[in-house]
């Protein structure tokens, strides 16, 4: 897709998270996973492995009942109804902050891959207009003494 990055938006990581959701209840894969750049700072970017699916169930229990008690809640509508409309929202969220956390990275990669062509750039202009005003001056020293050793000449050919 041309331009997927400069104009990244939800929709594109419902398309995709929907293209795996579908292929993994296909059975066409039997797991999913993101690999992305977790976005610390403009200079840390940590490389990141994550699960999306299947998604693995976290703990059950409270610690009210003992530890590893399971409390049984009744919901409306059903469970089956609720995770139905909540886990595709939670996979399509994930792809787009793994997308987002992404294009985080880059940007900052970007900044500072220009402030060091930046610093790079006014260092060598120094160094440049250093160099073009040794040679400027050289060549206004050249002139002068052609002029002075011109002028030497001349009064030495008038006493002559």
């Amino acid at each position: 897709m041309v331009g997927f990055w400069e104009r990244l938006a939800y929709s594109h990581a419902c398309e995709l998270a929907d293209l795996l959701m579908a292929r993994y209840l296909a059975g066409e894969v039997d797991e999913v996973y993101l690999i992305y750049n977790e976005f610390r700072s403009v200079a840390v970017q940590r490389p990141v492995r994550q699960q999306l699916l299947p998604i693995a169930p976290g703990s059950e229990g409270a610690p009210a009942g003992g530890p590893g008690a399971v409390i049984d809640y009744l919901y409306e509508p059903g469970p089956e109804a609720i995770l139905g409309e909540l886990l595709p929202r939670h996979v399509r969220t994930q792809v787009f902050r793994a997308l987002m956390e992404s294009l985080a990275g880059e940007y900052g990669a970007r900044m500072t891959a220009m402030e060091a062509a930046t610093k790079n750039a006014k260092e060598m202009i120094e160094i440049l207009t250093v160099q073009f005003n040794k040679a400027r001056q050289e060549k206004i020293t050249k002139e002068l003494l052609d002029i002075v050793g011109g002028a030497e000449a001349l009064t030495q050919g008038a006493e002559a």
